[in-house]
């Protein structure tokens, strides 16, 4: 049986591993975010992408596959099998990093949600146990499920998923025993235990605003080719799909913990961080100042992502009220409306610092952790016949391709956000504000490419 490498020490290597000079990377990126958003300043000046029209029907087979009945119980079934599975190995299994739970729990599901998501649509959605069990107990209380008995408060929005998301990544990165048994399982029971007290009481309305899992995965599914439109399955363009994502209240603070989380993990792994940990006296004299410490980042990077991106949309140019209002009051109102309108143009680059980061970790240790999963109670058995196979490290073979796709992923994903963010800017300002009112967009693209390459080349 291989042994597992600690799971906290994932992500993306050391420069030494990427044979890009830093400075190369950098100004490349930076040079193709503006061109980009000079081409589309000067060629594209109505918008394209109308989520209420774009898009096609899914072929006929497709579609009958997809809706029918027994297709969402084998969906579900597939959700109930792996949390079953994960729960006997959490359960039963030993406190040793070689149970697979760990690697189902940070891997399959945290990373895997991305690449799924991406491929087949809102997949969480379709899988998640735990709409299945709520589903379970309100046939047997003769309730409908997708109402509940209370109305969700639309003025909370995506907050319970942002604060959700927020304590995964608190688990995942800043929590000593992060690797230990008792504490992961002690996290999920409380988050089983709040989607399903959560699903009883708002019905499916709490699991798409509040299981920070399911909102991931539907975030990133906006940009496959997958979506609905009157209940029917059509196949769209991810611009457009990612177009129709309605603001919410929260939804800023769901971006900005899935953007600033991945950043400090970067971070938190760069020598710059370690040698302030291990050489300053504030944090040398103390012996839980290390982790107060990086409770703190982690709470920094969240929070300075999420103000920054709201200083740059609030800071260009705004359109008219459709109600006519005028005042002060009402400027201001639809300023600080404005980071709910375009965050949407932040999960493009989300899913690319992802690629960057997260790459050789999924590719490899979800590997590894299908071996480990024949084993489950860590007794040397082997129930699904995986335990014989071997871990292909073939991406960490070709460290070139490795370091363009991860610097590739990163431009592509601010690419893409401009062009959402310029979408989104022309259909909303007045024609004359549509160069100079996203300069500070621009501004804000340009800091976080900088940014994100500068840590993803220091960890």
């Amino acid at each position: 049986m291989q042994l597992i490498v600690p799971l906290p020490m994932h992500g993306i290597g050391g420069a030494k591993d990427l044979p890009i000079p830093a400075e190369v990377a950098i100004a490349g990126a930076v040079a193709a975010l503006t061109v980009s958003f000079i081409v589309l300043a000067l060629a594209w000046r109505t918008p394209r992408y109308d989520p209420a029209t774009d898009g096609r029907p899914a072929p006929r087979w497709l579609a009958l596959v997809v809706d029918s009945p027994w297709f969402a119980a084998l969906a579900r079934t597939v959700g109930l099998l792996v949390l079953g599975w994960a729960a006997l190995a959490a359960v039963l299994g030993q406190d040793l990093l070689t149970n697979p739970f760990f690697g189902m729990f940070y891997v399959w599901l945290w990373v895997g949600l991305v690449p799924f998501s991406l491929l087949l649509g809102p997949v969480y959605k379709a899988i998640n146990p735990l709409r299945t069990i709520n589903l379970a107990f309100a046939k047997l209380s003769g309730s409908d499920p997708e109402v509940g008995v209370l109305r969700y408060p639309e003025r909370l929005g995506y907050w319970p998923a942002a604060v959700g998301l927020f304590a995964f990544v608190w688990l995942e990165l800043v929590y000593p025993y992060s690797t230990e048994l008792g504490p992961v399982r002690l996290w999920c029971a409380v988050y089983v235990a709040a989607m399903l007290l959560g699903g009883a009481l708002f019905g499916s309305t709490w699991f798409e605003r509040a299981d920070p899992f399911e909102v991931y995965s539907s975030l990133v599914a906006r940009l496959s080719v997958w979506a609905r439109r009157d209940g029917r399955l059509i196949i769209v363009s991810p611009l457009a799909n990612l177009n129709a994502l309605s603001p919410a209240p929260g939804l800023v603070a769901v971006v900005a913990v899935l953007f600033g989380s991945t950043a400090f993990d970067s971070f938190g792994d760069s020598a710059l961080w370690i040698r302030f940990l291990q050489t300053n006296p504030l944090v040398t004299g103390w012996d839980n100042a290390a982790y107060v410490a990086d409770n703190l980042a982690l709470l920094g990077f969240c929070v300075s992502v999420g103000l920054l991106f709201a200083l740059g949309t609030m800071l260009t140019g705004i359109g008219p009220d459709p109600e006519n209002r005028t005042g002060w009051r009402a400027a201001l109102e639809r300023r600080t409306h404005l980071p709910q309108v375009f965050a949407h143009a932040i999960v493009p680059i989300i899913v690319g610092y992802i690629v960057a980061h997260y790459l050789t970790y999924w590719f490899e240790v979800g590997q590894d952790t299908l071996i480990k999963a024949s084993d489950p109670l860590t007794t040397g058995a082997d129930y699904l016949g995986t335990a014989d196979l071997s871990v292909n490290y073939w991406l960490s073979y070709h460290p070139t391709l490795l370091a363009w796709t991860k610097v590739g992923g990163v431009v592509v994903g601010h690419v893409v956000g401009v062009i959402a963010s310029h979408e989104r800017a022309i259909a909303l300002l007045p024609k004359r504000y549509h160069l100079t009112g996203q300069l500070s967009l621009l501004v804000l693209m340009v800091f976080f490419t900088a940014g994100g390459l500068f840590l993803l080349f220091a960890a």
